[in-house]
């Protein structure tokens, strides 16, 4: 554990999470917690206290500590709204389990996100990337690039990925943004159940007809070998699906937002094209659109002149944690040229995102064909009248108006 030079604040505790004022910064009421770093205490939505992790060594420390869980359905688990706490009961694959359940989910996925497989992808999403531009070049200025192009391609790659039939996108990228915002309780819940209900079915055909895809491989592993049962892939596939085009889709959207907002970056990034995957990693620094990696503490941790208790929730604030000064200089500035390894977008320890390095080859693409077949690419409204997403959920633009 790191030897930290300040304890946590005796201030008021700060409420997380809060909606950003400007979509590629964080909250301004987070401006507390990053002088306050490694660690101070925090209020959920229900009023119950969390430690907040904000220091960038303490963070990967505490994220590969055994000592906490990532299991929401232990009780007094931290959660940072209520829509997610009426789904805790519910078991999450992957993000949502501790070892060594966690160890065998991952064990059967590795194969199907290494680079390798990565790599071998990118002729087929330069493909997808280049059709839909096609398509919103031919018809014309102006564009929403959310619906036109930043949401379609992760949707078109995840469903190939997986084998999920992409005619049926409309439905679940709605059960989706139902399930990650809302607006209530009875929404998330739904929104989950009909999910569970597709995946399921698609499943059951896919043991009659298997096909090619990552829940057909899933499908071929008998339980009776060692591989999941359906409940298992049902849950898998749901973490995969979910997350597969979310996250990429708002990196896209919000990524395209801020180079456009930042001219000179953009200018450089077109004048030499092979920036382009510092590029990628420095937005994902800057815009850590998945703020708030939560945890428990399942035993007593000394750290950061504090004892973190033994069911004690413990909150990651990954835009605060990215913008440590004391790691990255001038940390409020889009800078292509700075070192941007370990950053914390992906989260660290076990549980790092399994789809890094689909999302790294997606991103690259998607962005790198927008600076160079769009040159007079520019927004479309004012900055300020464009909508993005409330800070209780991923982050990124639900319009992006954008001409050429």
């Amino acid at each position: 554990m790191p030897d930290p030079t300040t304890a946590p604040h005796a201030s008021e505790p700060v409420a997380f999470p809060q909606d950003r004022s400007c979509p590629y910064h964080p909250p301004t009421g987070y401006d507390p917690l990053r002088t306050d770093r490694p660690l101070s205490r925090v209020t959920l939505y229900d009023g119950r206290p969390a430690w907040l992790v904000t220091g960038h060594a303490l963070a990967r420390a505490l994220l590969a500590d055994p000592r906490l869980s990532s299991d929401r359905t232990r009780d007094g688990f931290p959660t940072t709204t209520p829509r997610f706490a009426a789904a805790r009961d519910r078991r999450l694959a992957l993000l949502g389990v501790d070892d060594p359940e966690h160890r065998s989910q991952r064990r059967m996925m590795v194969p199907s996100f290494t680079l390798k497989r990565a790599a071998a992808l990118r002729p087929r999403i330069q493909h997808i990337v280049d059709d839909l531009l096609d398509a919103m070049i031919a018809q014309g200025p102006p564009a929403e690039l959310v619906g036109a192009f930043a949401l379609p391609v992760p949707s078109m790659v995840i469903c190939e990925l997986l084998g999920v039939p992409y005619a049926d996108h409309e439905f679940f990228e709605e059960q989706s943004r139902r399930l990650l915002r809302g607006p209530d309780v009875a929404d998330t819940l739904d929104a989950r159940d009909r999910l569970e209900e597709y995946l399921g079915d698609l499943i059951d055909r896919k043991r009659e007809e298997p096909g090619e895809g990552v829940l057909d491989e899933l499908v071929r592993q008998r339980p009776a070998d060692g591989g999941p049962d359906r409940a298992e892939v049902i849950s898998l596939a749901v973490i995969l699906l979910v997350a597969g085009h979310e996250t990429t889709a708002n990196m896209i959207s919000l990524g395209t937002y801020t180079l456009l907002q930042h001219p000179g970056r953009l200018a450089e990034l077109r004048a030499d094209p092979a920036l382009l995957p510092a590029a990628v990693e420095e937005l994902m620094r800057l815009l850590s659109i998945a703020d708030g990696l939560l945890r428990q503490a399942t035993e007593d941790i000394e750290v950061a002149g504090a004892t973190i208790r033994a069911g004690d929730g413990v909150v990651f604030s990954t835009s605060v944690i990215n913008r440590d000064q004391d790691v990255y200089p001038a940390p409020d500035a889009l800078d292509f040229h700075r070192s941007t390894r370990h950053h914390v977008s992906f989260g660290f320890g076990i549980h790092q995102c399994l789809g890094q390095n689909l999302a790294r080859a997606e991103l690259e693409i998607a962005l790198g064909a927008l600076v160079r077949r769009l040159p007079g690419l520019r927004l479309a409204a004012p900055p300020q009248e464009i909508p993005f997403k409330p800070g209780d959920t991923i982050q990124g633009m639900l319009e992006l108006p954008v001409t050429w």
